[in-house]
């Protein structure tokens, strides 16, 4: 990462909050970015306390790549940045919904949104207890 991640910076973040989240065993959340303004799912990426120690101190999103093993700042080499508008926590403290404001595209494959793709199931109706056969359908 580039210098400006090399220090962490002064936690933002209050005692209840770490309290209340609940990691995986990794030390991991899951995370869903949300665009405040178009109201849709960009993407789901993971943070550990860093990561969110990083987003609410800067409020650009800072993410932990568990293939990497190491954070990384959204757009920070391809320009599509998040900032951070709103942080929530459901009810069992597992999971974080960030409200951000998208520059650029969200997906790594050029997508406004990586939820482009819509499941759906196909019925044989003379056997309605065969299982549906999911499909994958490109929608945006």
């Amino acid at each position: 990462m580039p210098s400006d991640a090399t220090d962490p910076p002064p936690s933002n973040a209050s005692p209840r909050l770490w309290a209340s989240l609940r990691f995986d065993a990794r030390g991991l959340v899951p995370a869903i970015a949300f665009c405040h303004k178009r109201k849709c799912v960009l993407m789901q990426a993971w943070m550990n306390r860093e990561a969110i120690e990083r987003t609410l101190a800067t409020r650009k999103i800072t993410y932990y790549s568990r293939s990497r093993q190491q954070l990384w700042r959204k757009g920070e080499t391809s320009g599509n940045e998040q900032r951070l508008v709103e942080m929530r926590l459901d009810c069992d403290g597992d999971c974080l919904l960030l409200f951000v404001e998208q520059r650029g595209v969200a997906c790594h494959t050029g997508k406004s949104s990586c939820f482009y793709r819509r499941v759906e199931a196909g019925n044989n109706p003379e056997d309605p207890t065969e299982l549906a056969e999911a499909t994958l359908v490109e929608v945006l």
